[in-house]
């Protein structure tokens, strides 16, 4: 099965857990939190490490003859164990705290970032791999901020006040248990990068594996129309299988690194154990000092297992970390200029293309546009017409500078679209798709995605001037039915007069129409065409259509052939012509000639 394209090259492997750096600056608004958790941090692993002071105290006085110290040490040991489960609370509740918050704010900033990249971008990722991204991976980060990072710095901190408070009880079998240690790290290292590698791979498969499930499911109808849901099963069993298989080479591997660590860590623990009561036997230690000691052997034993076992968590998140960031630092084909200038008021919808030359990335030897000289004035209304793939819906695309081009450029009142933010001369332009979108709310509220700001009046006269009111208010609820995701609920006819219904809220002084009534019956056509006709005299339109009938009455039709303009004019004028336009006017009327 062919992989999905990645968005950028593999990452040196050199990189690990350095990676968790780029999470710096999400953190770095929560300083405080970060600090109140680290000294919950530091006070809950001094009192573990006080804890078995308090053992040895209370076992060298089992034979006291004074039973109220005895009982002072109990109580002091149950003091500290009241301040450990305190100090654990707070520990846990700021950590996960800000690892919630952490993963709310990358969520944010990721999708933020990719709602605003180009289409060029999804002509090399599929959206479902991104979600992923969003999704998994984000919950990946979210166990290290939230978990796996405390719990590494609490052993680390266990670690190293056990091995000082060892050494200070006795050197000699200090250096019995730790010798393991070191033996211990390099393993660890070398299987952590494993690990890591492993978890990537891991990584990219899900995301693989959404990206393909999200296409197939939100295709679910022409899929089970063509059949194909045998084939699509299969596609999707073999990357979830791969899956699996990578992850289980990397649970294998951690499971072998911490059988090592535990193995050599309690084996050294065992043979202290024998030198330490021999000791006890000759009196070189007491039974408390050897209870204290043998305690804080099984705390730094944990605390070097517990480290093998995050050390794979972290791992695992260094690569999460890495592919977020990369959506984060990804640079865009189209981007807007470092100091755009201001859109001239009022825009009066003029648009001129020159020398236009453009490539789509997927596709570069091939020409979609090629020597484009165009000028549309204001309030001129334009119709693109000729053979599939000859540039049309591509002219509408630089109009809102989805692309740029790779020679010449496009200007709205003589302003060079790359010279403006594109949020701002955008909210200049109304749009009706080929293939309309319609998102998963209310009818009401998908006409009122082209103004959010527009009153319900508003939102129903642009409906009624879209005929699409009558429709609406058969439903069930009338505006305020729920459509269904892609308005799965309604017929294209339907999502199409709602799409421009959307376009004719907006009120825009620029209006492009992609085959806006291709999917209308015709007594919709000729109420929506009314709807446009009366929409195009206050303002400049560009109309794709294949339908010559819905153009007739354009002020000037443009006739693309292979990304290039073979004739322009009006109706009468190039059907005298002859050429493309007379052929194409010739079949689409039943007459054989072109009507008048």
């Amino acid at each position: 099965m062919a992989r999905s394209p990645k968005v950028v090259e593999e990452r040196a492997p050199g990189k690990r857990i350095s990676a968790l750096k780029a999470l710096w600056p999400f953190l770095q608004p929560y300083k405080l939190n970060i600090i109140g958790a680290g000294l919950a941090l530091i006070f809950t692993a001094t009192i573990s490490l006080i804890l078995p002071i308090a053992a040895r105290l209370i076992v060298d006085n089992f034979s006291a003859d004074n039973g109220e110290m005895l009982s002072q040490h109990f109580t002091t040991m149950l003091i500290f164990a009241g301040l450990l489960a305190l100090g654990t609370a707070v520990r846990y509740f700021l950590v996960t705290r800000l690892g919630e918050r952490i993963v709310a704010d990358i969520r944010k900033a990721v999708f933020g970032r990719m709602i605003g990249m180009s289409p060029a971008f999804y002509e090399r990722v599929m959206t479902g791999e991104v979600l992923s991204r969003i999704t998994t991976d984000t919950t990946l980060i979210l166990s290290v901020v939230g978990s796996s990072a405390s719990i590494a710095l609490r052993n680390v901190l266990i670690f190293l006040g056990g091995v000082v408070l060892m050494l200070l009880t006795s050197v000699k079998m200090s250096v019995m248990v730790l010798w393991p240690i070191p033996v211990v790290l390099f393993p660890m290292m070398i299987l952590g990068r494993r690990v890591r590698s492993l978890s990537k791979e891991n990584q990219d498969l899900i995301a693989e594996s959404s990206g393909g499930a999200s296409e197939q499911l939100l295709s679910a109808q022409t899929v089970q129309a063509f059949t194909h849901e045998d084939r699509s099963r299969a596609k999707f069993d073999e990357v979830t299988e791969q899956s699996y298989r990578s992850a289980r080479r990397r649970i294998l591997t951690r499971a072998f690194l911490t059988a090592l660590v535990i193995f050599m860590v309690f084996s050294a623990i065992v043979m202290f154990l024998n030198m330490g009561s021999q000791d006890v036997r000759t009196g070189e230690t007491t039974e408390g000092g050897l209870v204290q000691f043998m305690i804080y052997t099984i705390m730094v034993g944990g605390a070097v297992a517990a480290l093998s076992e995050v050390w794979g968590e972290l791992q695992r998140a260094a690569g999460a970390t890495e592919r977020l960031v990369e959506l984060l630092t990804i640079q865009d084909t189209v981007q807007d200029p470092d100091e755009p200038e201001a859109v001239v008021a009022p825009v009066k919808g003029g648009l001129t293309f020159d020398n236009l030359h453009f490539s789509y990335p997927s596709r570069s030897d091939i020409p979609a546009l090629h020597g484009i000289n165009l000028d549309i004035k204001p309030g001129e209304t334009v119709a693109l017409v000729g053979p599939s793939g000859a540039g049309k819906s591509t002219m509408i695309h630089m109009v809102q500078r989805f692309y740029d081009p790779q020679v010449g450029s496009v200007r709205m009142d003589g302003q060079d679209l790359r010279e403006l933010e594109r949020s701002e001369f955008r909210k200049h332009i109304a749009l009706v798709p080929q293939d309309p979108v319609i998102f998963a709310d209310t009818a009401r509220e998908n006409i009122r995605f082209g103004r959010p700001a527009a009153t319900d009046a508003e939102v129903e006269e642009a409906a009624k001037a879209a005929a699409a009111h009558d429709f609406l208010m058969a439903l069930p609820d009338g505006y305020e039915s729920y459509v269904g995701e892609r308005g799965v609920m309604l017929s294209g006819g339907q999502k199409q007069r709602i799409a421009i219904a959307r376009a004719i809220l907006r009120d825009a002084p620029i209006l492009l129409l992609d085959e806006a009534t291709s999917a209308l019956d015709a007594e919709s056509e000729h109420a929506v065409q009314s709807a446009v006709d009366e929409l195009a005299k206050t303002r400049t339109t560009l109309i794709v259509a294949h339908r010559l009938a819905t153009v007739k009455k354009a002020d000037r039709i443009v006739v693309f052939e292979e990304g290039r303009i073979v004739a322009q004019g009006t109706h009468d004028s190039l059907v005298a012509q002859g050429g493309l336009y007379a052929r194409l006017a010739k079949l689409q009327f039943t007459d054989g000639v072109a009507a008048e």
